[in-house]
């Protein structure tokens, strides 16, 4: 095996340990992606005629055939493999021979590598609107089946005004419907193709088309001049991470909400028994874990993106090997956004407002008497503010 950066020399084991780092265990979401650069990029330098026809056929079958065999358990990224990207050209060699050697004609593995984390983000992007809607929907449906329970409206930890089961979701709801175009807007600056950029330069030499893999992999832009390429790396991630903090905030929020109404003290709501815990000392307990877990969330969100916005705030232009360490909080925050949605649609399906336990204070409608003295005397709201004021001191 033969890393792609190898010249034949030896590498102390503790060098490659430290400098691949944990790639070779998270790279596996990324096989599929660099299947797809891969192939998109050998079919390119084929109509450029920068690769025979019968190399390129060669070349797009021998990697459709690894991408099915990874997904099939049958091979995994070693130590050795350094990552995902080594990995997937050493093991084609393998299989077709020296003609394996020709797919990296005219890339580096900075844009390879920056190519495969793009496709796999817009994927993801796609993934989590997915499941907030589904999320928006659970919302919805509780709306509809009990939204005209009246619920107190809270302002300081008070009672304060009126609300209802329909008011108090369709906010969340709101917010969900603001992630999801958040998401979709940042879409646009993950979406720039970086193949063809290499190692921040550009490929000196070749005639290669850009535009063509831009196309042939569904980017909505070619990433131009070459140089901003590696300039940018960070900035579709953190605006991805920084999308996803604010979204488990207003998760975080919902929890929050569910732990209040769900005490003894309060018993707005039940949840199903499959979504609480017990307590290994207290046989009368059911735990609310997941909405605590949920709640905390939030804070690891914001973590991921500092780390992210911190690699890279200091860089000098042009590829840095630091910006390697961007995997692990991206795919991390990714990973627990996800959960953290699919498990709260799962909560919400299923929890139940309880009317009987509801209780409103008589002076929740303190506001809209003074709003009716306004309406009906004429009276400046001040006073019709005092007036209503002295009945509840």
């Amino acid at each position: 095996m033969s890393r792609l950066w190898d010249k034949g020399l030896a590498l102390d084991e503790r060098v490659l340990r430290y400098t691949a780092g944990e790639d070779y265990k998270i790279d596996a979401r990324l096989v599929e992606y660099d299947v797809k650069g891969s192939t998109a990029h050998a079919k390119m330098l084929a109509k450029q005629g920068l690769l025979s026809s019968e190399d390129c056929t060669k070349i797009c079958d021998g990697l459709a055939t690894l991408g099915n065999q990874f997904a099939s358990d049958l091979w995994q990224i070693e130590l050795q493999d350094e990552d995902a990207h080594t990995a997937l050209e050493s093991r084609l060699t393998d299989l077709i021979g020296e003609t394996g050697g020709r797919i990296h004609l005219g890339r580096s593995r900075n844009d390879q590598v920056l190519c495969a984390l793009r496709l796999y983000l817009l994927d993801a992007s796609d993934a989590l609107q997915e499941s907030v809607r589904e999320l928006s929907g659970s919302l919805l449906d509780l709306s509809k089946k009990q939204g005209g329970i009246g619920l107190p409206g809270y302002t300081h930890m008070q009672q304060a005004m009126p609300s209802s089961v329909e008011l108090w979701a369709d906010g969340f709801r709101q917010l969900f419907a603001d992630a999801i175009q958040s998401l979709q807007t940042n879409r646009q600056r993950i979406s720039q193709n970086p193949l063809g950029s290499a190692a921040g330069y550009g490929t000196p030499g070749l005639s290669i088309d850009r535009d063509e893999t831009t196309a042939s992999l569904g980017f909505e832009t070619t990433q131009s001049p070459v140089t901003t390429v590696q300039l940018s790396r960070g900035k579709a991630e953190a605006g991805l991470l920084f999308e996803i903090a604010l979204l488990l905030n207003d998760l975080s929020r919902l929890a929050a909400d569910l732990l209040l109404f769900y005490t003894q003290e309060f018993g707005f709501i039940s949840l199903a028994d499959d979504v609480t815990t017990g307590s290994s000392i207290m046989p009368q307990k059911r735990n609310p874990d997941v909405l605590e877990l949920v709640r905390a969330a939030a804070p690891t969100a914001q973590a991921c993106l500092d780390e992210c916005l911190m690699i890279t705030a200091k860089l000098p232009s042009g590829y840095q090997r630091d910006l390697q360490r961007l995997k692990f909080p991206v795919f991390r925050s990714i990973d627990l956004a996800l959960d953290s949605v699919d498990i709260m649609t799962y909560l919400v399906s299923s929890l139940e407002f309880d009317a009987s336990q509801i209780h409103m204070d008589k002076s929740l409608d303190a506001a809209e008497q003074a709003n009716k003295l306004v309406t009906e005397e004429g009276i400046p709201f001040r006073e019709a503010y005092k007036r209503i004021a002295l009945r509840y001191a």
